[in-house]
């Protein structure tokens, strides 16, 4: 199978139209044709309708394979060019939004050490994150997302990437401060001596200190995939289909998730520390589950990438 051929193919599918995927790749109109008949012939069955475009039913099976087969065949020419290229002058990073802020003081320690390197960043998806490092696109990546407290991250399976375990936090359910739980729960016992100590009026004395996801099935829920903790993902930590989202955002805003948050729209399971004072944050004690941040990265040949994993590696073992 021609992968020039797979790949006309995944783009008019993406496009919904010949026009445009021709556009995008910068074809004509007729090569896409030529290149969608020669698919079809290579395989012995239509892979898309045209009226409207989109994929036959082996269109939509030849799509579940495409992907990971593009994505290991620009793993491989970008693995191939790092061993024959000039280190490059710019040094890409790409990071997910609950990310990036890791990266502050190690990036300005390689700045200060390779002061000639011109450095850009991507705040991007996490999916984005993973297939741009290991397509080439991003020298090192930054992601974030929900595990056990001994397991990875579960990243692309169409290509093998390095990671380093960069920091963990605990997990909170975030939701208004008008909230039922909101009063219930949250902050730790008092010191022994301090004034509520004594008169056992402190929020925590009145209610639970954590909440599971099973107590909150039928809640409004926003789903956010590239900030929160992915609801598909909470489903299968509680082992329950309940969890289903209300809202849905697709953006990588943290202060707009936080706002929704805020007006009502439903709650979001959230790095503690991501959680304003503005809201209330309720520690998630089951599943034990935690949100981790990992470097990615393939083989790295430049030196300031080099120093910039190692100086995020050396962070990590200060953070437990």
């Amino acid at each position: 199978m021609d992968p020039h051929l797979l790949r006309t193919f995944v783009t008019v599918a993406e496009c919904g139209s010949f026009s445009a995927a021709a556009k995008r790749l910068g074809y004509t109109q007729s090569a896409v044709s030529q290149h969608i008949a020669a698919l079809e012939s290579d395989l012995g069955t239509p892979l898309l309708r045209r009226r409207p475009v989109e994929p036959t039913p082996a269109g939509e099976r030849l799509l579940e394979h495409a992907g990971p087969i593009l994505l290991r065949l620009d793993a491989a020419r970008a693995d191939v060019r790092r061993t024959v290229a000039d280190p490059p002058s710019t040094l890409t990073l790409a990071a997910s939004s609950l990310a990036a802020g890791s990266l502050g003081a190690a990036l300005a320690e390689v700045r200060r050490t390779y002061p000639g390197t011109e450095t850009s960043l991507t705040v991007c998806g996490r999916d984005e994150v993973a297939t741009g490092v290991a397509a080439g696109t991003f020298t090192l990546g930054l992601t974030d997302g929900t595990a056990t407290p001994t397991d990875p991250l579960h990243l692309t399976n169409a290509v093998q990437l390095r990671s380093t375990p960069i920091a963990h936090e605990p997990l909170a359910v975030a939701l208004p401060r008008s909230h039922p739980l909101a009063t219930r729960t949250t902050r730790p016992d008092p010191q022994p001596g301090h004034p509520s100590a004594e008169h056992g009026d402190h929020p925590s004395s009145q209610g639970r200190r954590g909440v599971s996801l099973g107590d909150l099935a039928d809640a409004r829920w926003i789903d956010a995939p590239d900030l929160g903790a992915p609801l598909p993902a909470l489903r299968a930590a509680a082992g329950s289909d309940a969890l289903r989202p209300a809202f849905t955002y697709n953006g990588t805003d943290l202060h707009t998730l936080l706002q929704l948050i805020a007006a009502g729209h439903g709650l979001a399971v959230l790095p503690q520390s991501a959680v304003t004072p503005d809201l209330a944050a309720v520690p998630l004690t089951t599943p034990r589950l935690v949100h981790r941040i990992e470097l990615l990265h393939g083989h790295l040949t430049e030196p300031a990438a080099e120093a910039l994993a190692r100086a995020l590696s050396r962070e990590s073992g200060t953070r437990g």
